[in-house]
């Protein structure tokens, strides 16, 4: 049974409130009445536990057959899977990292109310309340530990910030942090229609990102510090929430991550980079480098570059002295998730492509 509920501070309000035109009950029925309450706001509770992800807005059309149009806000002119994680825009060719959940509440303008709360219990991390300085407008982070992984979601485009809200905050899964919007640092990029809450839910790559970023281009900004999007890699929310909903207290996101569809596997000669203290259930025992020792790390990358499995290889192991080498690629996976170009064809050969290599940079980036 799903009874997830995306704000409980709407539980009472939006769902056991009877309609004012009906009778006052006798006393046994208000007795009764109060037990239903109770029992009824116990059991959305003991639900909201079992699930380690609420929906972000009380939006909950995902979970409705044929809801899809309902929940996703598609780019202009073209179907609700533009709203969806991945490889969905310019005839698969752009990366959209996140879930863009339509607004249902609106004011007399137009403009959405929205509640926005918490997926998950965890902490602020990151508050941006200048919309000016994003394409992802104000938006928040908040960092959640499940099955022992960090794992961080983001809000974006919100309308308004929470008052009080700061980081270093916790907050509880289902708690009110803000109200979606349509906030963006290009004014009238989104409109009234396509109001909505961009939500994220990723991967930490390297906290010292904001070093890696001005040795890497120093002629560009970064404004946000480590809590820059490009540090932060995507899973599929809507994948998530789908198979919690399936499997109930079943449903591991350590698994999940772990069984990740392999894009390609790699090489890094590097033995101490952040990933590995950060996610250390992803790396694989190897007896012969735990007896030679470790020279680098072979890495299972998806089509995101999530590296979902590191195994540390011994020098006698290597076959290059290269500092990062392509191993492998799937193929099949490359032609049907290609937006990350990560990889590239050189003179009939399979390469890193520069993407690629950036990725690897910042993945084994130390100060």
């Amino acid at each position: 049974m799903h009874l997830q509920m995306a704000c409980p501070h709407q539980i009472l309000t939006d769902r056991c409130r009877a309609p004012a035109s009906r009778c006052k009950p006798r006393p046994a029925m208000r007795k009764l009445g109060r037990w239903t309450v109770f029992l009824t706001t116990a059991l959305l509770g003991i639900a909201a536990q079992a699930e380690s992800f609420r929906l972000p807005t009380s939006n909950h059309a995902l979970f409705e057959p044929g809801g899809e149009e309902r929940f996703f806000a598609p780019t202009p002119g073209k179907p609700w899977t533009t709203g969806c994680f991945g490889c969905v825009r310019s005839d698969g060719m752009q990366m959209h990292e996140g879930l863009d959940i339509k607004s249902i509440q609106h004011d007399a303008k137009g403009e959405p109310t929205d509640p926005v709360c918490a997926t998950a219990p965890g902490t602020v991390v990151y508050i941006n309340t200048k919309p000016g300085l994003s394409t992802f407008g104000r938006y928040i982070v908040i960092r959640h530990v499940i099955d022992g992984l960090e794992v961080y979601s983001t809000y974006a485009h919100l309308r308004s910030v929470r008052d009080g809200l700061a980081a270093g905050q916790h907050v509880d899964g289902g708690e009110v942090i803000g109200v979606m919007g349509r906030s963006s640092s290009s004014p009238g990029a989104i409109s009234k229609d396509r109001a909505h809450l961009h939500f994220e839910l990723g991967l930490l790559l390297n906290e010292h990102f904001a070093a890696w970023y001005k040795k890497t281009f120093p002629d560009q900004r970064n404004d946000h510090g480590m809590w820059n999007g490009q540090n932060l890699l995507g899973l599929d929310p809507r994948d998530i929430f789908l198979l919690q909903r399936k499997h109930g207290p079943n449903f591991s996101l350590l698994d999940y991550v772990r069984r990740q569809t392999e894009l390609c596997r790699v090489f890094v000669r590097a033995t101490d980079f952040p990933w590995l203290k950060r996610y250390p259930q992803l790396i694989r025992q190897n007896q012969i480098a735990q007896t030679e020792g470790v020279a680098g790390y072979e890495l299972a990358l998806n089509f995101n570059g999530i590296p979902f499995e590191l195994i540390p290889r011994a020098p006698s192991e290597l076959k290059t002295r290269a500092r990062f080498q392509l191993l492998s690629l799937n193929e099949a996976e490359l032609c049907r998730n290609p937006c990350r170009k990560l990889v590239t064809r050189r003179n009939g050969k399979w390469q890193l492509a520069d993407n690629g290599v950036h990725l690897l940079e910042l993945l084994t980036y130390q100060p």
